[in-house]
């Protein structure tokens, strides 16, 4: 069985977030850049499914600018055995995403495909339910647990109300939720290893696609600062504050 698995470079999660000056974008000119938590989980899905012998190749591709090679190269020292940059400067927009990795859907033709549900810098969950609509195959969203029986997929996922178990036959997509396992660290041999193997770099202009944005972003802000609390004396003057706003806010 192949496994693609798509990966993203993000601002790294425990970096403070900046918007631009200009309010253009949010700053990441001399940031930390790693992969998106979520697709990690993916990749230790692709893996752990290998080592149980039930997968015989996993392919990771990720889009974006050269320095990518890095989430890539992250996700090869993890177990990955080759992957693929798409490159390109342009951001772009989620559905030119998902046609990027049809692209790559179709000439790789994998068994299964795993992404993160989700991307933290834009949060938009739309990829992985795109790339399902353009490949046509079934999908899962939000998994919290995936099994594979002779060629059976069953993927546990998170919904609103608790949990969902479904069956799926393969080929599919499915997104990882960050329940789904607890990602590995790899080691420094692993990680000098990742640099064999194999990384082929293509420009994203190969793949025929339209990268025209479909929306303008007029502007971004951030969020207001939050305001500082204060002390009281008492619980009397607390509840005294307390009932204050409550009749400010029943007046409006």
């Amino acid at each position: 069985m192949k496994i693609l698995v798509a990966v993203k470079r993000v601002v790294d999660h425990n970096v403070r977030i900046r918007v631009r000056p200009d309010g253009s974008g949010v700053e990441t000119q001399g940031v930390r850049m790693s992969m998106n938590p979520f697709c990690k989980h993916a990749v230790e899905a692709a893996v752990q499914l290998a080592e149980t012998g039930q997968a015989d190749e996993i392919v990771v591709v990720s889009i974006g600018p050269k320095p990518a090679n890095d989430v890539i190269l992250t996700a090869l020292a993890m177990g990955a055995h080759r992957g693929i940059l798409i490159e390109t400067d342009q951001a772009l927009e989620t559905l030119a995403i998902a046609k990027l990795l049809a692209r790559v859907v179709d000439e790789e033709k994998p068994d299964l495909v795993l992404l993160g549900k989700q991307a933290v810098d834009d949060d938009s969950n739309h990829v992985g339910q795109m790339l399902a609509a353009l490949t046509d195959r079934p999908q899962a969203t939000f998994a919290s647990e995936i099994t594979l029986d002779e060629g059976a997929l069953t993927v546990t996922r998170e919904v609103d109300y608790g949990r969902e178990t479904l069956a799926l036959p393969l080929p599919a997509i499915v997104t990882a939720d960050l329940r789904l396992n607890i990602p590995r660290n790899a080691a420094l041999p692993m990680v000098m290893k990742a640099r064999s193997k194999p990384l082929a770099v293509r420009p994203a202009a190969e793949f025929g696609v339209d990268l025209a944005p479909r929306l303008k972003v007029e502007k971004i802000s951030p969020p207001p600062e939050r305001v500082a609390g204060s002390r009281v004396g008492s619980v009397s003057e607390l509840a005294a504050i307390i009932a204050a706003d409550i009749d400010a806010m029943e007046a409006i």
